[in-house]
């Protein structure tokens, strides 16, 4: 009997049964981290309660609920970026993507950062509007959305507070060549980085940082909505909504920045902020290693988010051990987080 073609395939509903699978797929992997499943709930809860916000916003003509509603609605693409990029970041390595694809949580922080920071401004040349001239806001149905929309960002920041730590892996790679005289001597020790490494790296990630000040910046709106509430019910100030809103665009500004700075930094290949006071002293340790005269050409980099990589050049004694050398090297930059290093030998007559 013949095998079934691809069309045949689709009409028994191949096709489905592969998506069915990949969905299953992917839900696995998000459930398997609780980051990620932390995002993925928050994202359910965050999405749903934005509909309700951007509904009685229009409904009590409120722009301070609907700007809030609007920024929930980003912070929800921020969280599916996140999702995503723990998706991505369990693919393996291959030659094309020797390093894997772990920073596609970078470049999806940048990109969700441009995104907010244009919101951010629709939302205060709405507000400057607004607040020239005044429109009639049913306040009264404010307070109630104000306060459920508090509470959903609370369990926000309660099931992130951790989320967005820092966990440090052990364990540099080192690759070294060493180059004597006229002849090449390559000697390569072999290293103890895995592509699992950076996967779970990755997951406290530029995006985790992003979406925790999200959720921050939400809570305070959300502050803000009520107290503009409350000014109005109290004493007529219909201006204290587009305030609000000018608060809330603020907020969306200022958290975005950081996450944009921090993923711009990142792809601009600076080194990294948390070895600046560090680095120094590696390079003294090194140099007070027998046989080694100086360190030169070091360059340090961030892969992905609190992993970072080196590479840098000895000058060393013709007479020196090639193993020793390199392997103190690793453990002294090992034990500054450097998960992967590259040591190249370069041999000087004494």
């Amino acid at each position: 009997m013949l095998p079934l073609s691809h069309k045949d395939n689709l009409k028994h509903g191949g096709f489905g049964s592969h998506l069915r699978e990949k969905l299953f797929n992917w839900l696995r992997l998000i459930f398997s981290d609780k980051n990620s499943r932390n995002l993925f709930l928050f994202l359910l809860l965050n999405l749903s309660f934005a509909f309700v916000e951007l509904s009685y916003g229009v409904w009590t003509n409120s722009l301070g609920l609907i700007s809030d509603s609007f920024h929930m609605f980003f912070d929800c693409t921020g969280l599916l970026a996140g999702l995503a990029a723990s998706v991505i970041t369990k693919w393996k390595a291959n030659d094309k993507y020797s390093y894997g694809y772990v920073r596609a949580e970078v470049i999806a922080g940048f990109v969700n950062g441009l995104f907010l920071l244009f919101i951010a401004f629709f939302i205060m040349s709405e507000a400057v509007e607004r607040a020239i001239e005044p429109p009639e806001v049913k306040h009264e149905r404010l307070f109630v959305v104000s306060v459920l929309g508090l509470i959903v960002n609370l369990i926000g920041i309660y099931a992130f507070q951790h989320g967005h730590g820092h966990s440090h892996g052990g364990g540099g790679g080192s690759h070294g060549h060493s180059h004597g005289g006229s002849s090449h001597n390559h000697s390569h020790n072999s290293h103890g980085h895995s592509h699992d490494d950076f996967e779970l790296s990755s997951q406290n990630s530029a995006i985790m940082k992003g979406v925790f000040l999200h959720i921050l910046a939400d809570t305070l709106g959300s502050v803000g909505v009520i107290v503009s509430a409350i000014l109005m019910q109290m004493f007529g100030w219909m201006i204290a909504d587009p305030i609000c809103s000018m608060f809330i665009a603020i907020l969306i500004a200022l958290s975005v920045l950081a996450l944009i700075k921090d993923s711009v930094v990142i792809l601009m290949q600076r080194q990294p902020y948390a070895l600046d006071n560090i680095l120094p002293q590696c390079y003294q340790k090194v140099v007070s290693l027998a046989g080694v005269y100086s360190v030169q050409e070091p360059h340090f980099w961030t892969l992905c988010s609190d992993v970072y990589v080196g590479a840098l050049k000895l000058e060393v004694s013709k007479n020196v051990d090639p193993k020793y050398v390199i392997s103190h090297t690793q453990m002294i930059f090992a034990a500054a987080n450097v998960r992967q290093l590259y040591v190249q030998l370069d041999y000087t007559p004494m």
